[in-house]
């Protein structure tokens, strides 16, 4: 098959129509992947409070998030088999990240028998719930950063932020529910949940800038509500109690319950961005497959009525239909002819216009797409920043973003151009602040 410009326009459109199916099979995928997530959040913190009281509460709850969660674990299992099938478009990323998922979620079954015979610590088993939910939040990371579709990917990019904004109000619940079930207050775990709260924050308030404005309107409206000035309350309690002093033990369940009842609030706002982004997808789906129509037809038309002059051409250079006739020099109709030639350019200059806006489509799509794309690259340059100094000097998290805070605030710069800026110092610079902490 020879080459043409109609070729390359539809090859075009149908591999659009395929990137958008493709995103539209993402979508399901993230949602299971969302709900894994929620699942063993709750089975997190109703392991917390096991540990912390050493088997003696929440066994009943930990036991019920267990068997909730299995069945998704199962469900998100055989979508990654299908992944394997090449026309679901995966890339090998993506197969490297569901491959470490998978062991992680291959470690859980140890974990829990580890936890039904009580031998790890609250703590121990949080980070590990972490660790897996981790790797999943990682995954729809990289299924936001792949999104080509301005509307698609700005609400991917609200839906990663709730993911992780939830994420942390997971870790908070368990964390909290810890300190509560333990009855004494621990310094460390409270600045982990100090810097949890701000956590959340950061994260959803990206969730309020990409999201529809519904969904912002009805969270910022659940911010006013007596369950979220009853966190607040439990979390002055918590995070104000001098170290070691004794915390009432009663207040676990309360915590539990609120925080709860927070998490669940941004579930629920998690399932309505699922179905934002399912309409999304089907709206652009519907779209594509009549721009790929428009094109067969303009095409078709263009094929089956060609210009009047290319007619004269083809006469003028075919000696055999009239050997011994004087070749008429092929010229443009004009008078009587005007309307049809009229007409006639306009066929011609149909696949130009075609051209040109597809390319303007596309050249719109870039500029709507570059807000996701700072949102998404401020988050992998902040996280690699907080690795860099946890690895070179020997920090937790929460020190390590601290210390990016603290640099923004004494030299008034964006967090980002701080998590840039450390990104480029030398290894010996690390060295030489790591000799002077010591010190």
């Amino acid at each position: 098959m020879s080459l043409s410009v109609s070729h390359l326009v539809l090859r075009a459109k149908q591999l659009e129509l395929d990137a958008v199916r493709h995103l539209a099979g993402r979508v399901e995928l993230v949602d299971v992947i969302g709900q894994l997530i929620h699942a063993l959040q709750r089975e997190r913190g109703a392991t917390s409070i096991y540990l912390a009281s050493s088997g003696q509460r929440f066994a009943l709850e930990r036991q019920s998030a267990l068997d909730k969660a299995k069945p998704i674990e199962a469900e998100l299992r055989t979508l990654f088999a299908e992944q394997l099938v090449p026309e679901h478009g995966a890339t090998a990323r993506m197969f490297s990240l569901m491959a470490w998922v998978l062991l992680d979620l291959d470690a859980l079954a140890d974990l829990r028998v580890q936890i039904d015979q009580r031998t790890p610590t609250a703590h121990e088993a949080v980070a590990a719930f972490s660790r897996v939910i981790a790797g999943l939040v990682e995954l729809i990371f990289h299924v936001a950063d792949a999104a080509s579709y301005p509307g698609i990917s700005r609400l991917l990019v609200a839906f990663l932020h709730l993911v992780q904004g939830k994420e942390a109000a997971g870790q908070e619940r368990a964390v909290g529910a810890q300190l509560f079930a333990s009855g004494a207050s621990d310094e460390a775990e409270q600045q982990r949940v100090m810097h949890l709260i701000d956590a959340q924050e950061r994260s959803l308030q990206v969730f309020e800038e990409f999201a529809e404005p519904a969904l912002r309107t009805s969270w910022q409206q659940y911010q006013l509500t007596p369950h979220v000035a009853q966190l607040e309350r439990l979390r002055r309690t918590l995070c104000t109690a001098r170290p070691g002093a004794a915390l009432d033990t009663g207040l676990s369940d309360s915590w539990f319950e609120v925080s709860s009842a927070r998490i669940s609030e941004l579930g629920r706002r998690q399932v309505d961005l699922v179905q934002c982004l399912r309409q999304a997808c089907q709206a652009q789906l519907q779209v594509t497959q009549q721009d790929l129509q428009d094109s067969e037809g303009l095409i078709k038309r263009l094929r089956e009525n060609p210009p009047p002059h290319t007619h004269a051409v083809d006469r003028f250079f075919n000696a055999s239909e009239q050997p011994d006739a004087v070749p008429v020099l092929p010229t443009l109709s004009d008078g009587a002819g005007g309307s049809q030639v009229g007409e006639d350019s306009a066929k011609a200059s149909s696949l130009a216009d075609l051209l040109q806006t597809q390319s303007a489509r596309l050249a719109s799509m870039e500029v709507e797409l570059d807000a996701a794309r700072r949102a998404l690259h401020e988050r992998k340059v902040i996280e690699r920043a907080k690795g860099a100094l946890m690895s070179r000097l020997g920090l937790t998290e929460e020190a390590a973003f601290r210390s990016l805070q603290k640099a923004s605030m004494d030299h008034n710069r964006r967090l980002l151009d701080v998590a840039e800026a450390t990104l480029s110092l030398p290894d010996f610079f690390f060295t030489s602040q790591g000799g002077a902490n010591q010190k």
